[in-house]
């Protein structure tokens, strides 16, 4: 039989093991007031095998169509634009045509050298400046007080006086006061020599 003072130690020590595990329990489970570190779950990385590297093929074959239509657009841009080129020249050129045959037309009715010789000068190119082309400026002004059309004709002969080549220029419709300058050029090389001089001048 345990005596009264056995008794009292006996729960005493049941009392105090009992505060601490309480107090073990509160410090473990409550994560809310205690301060302490939350154990909130971490997202697994993925498992990088599972990857091949590739593009889904319906995104691959979209990019490929769309890398085709580009390629596709950019050609047809450079055809168009080569084409756009050409036609261009070719007017250039047939319009250049047209204004030399008017101009010749209307030298062929001028009376003697026309009307219009004290209104043209030429100033010479260095050859070094045209790839050795001989070339001339041909400076047209009208001096009237209306808008007029000039054709002038350019002679290139050689040392003894000959007419070698013969070229046509001019303006249409040059304002009253206003000058042209359209170049004169020869066919023939640098050399031998050649004089050039204006030949026609007429103002229409």
């Amino acid at each position: 039989m345990r005596t009264p003072s056995r008794i009292h130690r006996t729960g005493i020590v049941l009392a105090v093991c009992a505060a601490a595990g309480v107090l073990t329990l509160a410090a473990c489970g409550d994560d809310g007031d205690s301060g302490g570190a939350s154990t909130s779950p971490r997202a697994t990385a993925p498992n990088s095998s599972n990857f091949s590297g590739e593009p889904p093929s319906a995104l691959a074959s979209s990019a490929a169509s769309k890398k085709a239509e580009v390629k596709e657009s950019a050609s047809r841009a450079a055809a168009s634009a080569s084409q756009r080129a050409h036609d261009f020249e070719a007017s250039v050129s047939a319009e250049v045509e047209r204004n030399r045959q008017e101009f010749t037309r209307e030298l062929d009715k001028a009376d003697g050298k026309g009307n219009a010789m004290d209104s043209v000068s030429m100033t010479g190119k260095p050859l070094a400046e045209t790839d050795n082309v001989r070339a001339l400026v041909v400076t047209i002004t009208n001096k009237t007080d209306q808008k007029a059309s000039y054709a002038v004709r350019v002679d290139f002969s050689d040392a003894d006086g000959k007419v070698v080549e013969s070229t046509v220029v001019g303006a249409k419709d040059l304002a009253a006061g206003d000058k042209a300058q359209p170049l004169a050029i020869s066919t023939k090389p640098p050399e031998p020599h050649l004089t050039a001089k204006v030949a026609q001048a007429q103002r229409y």
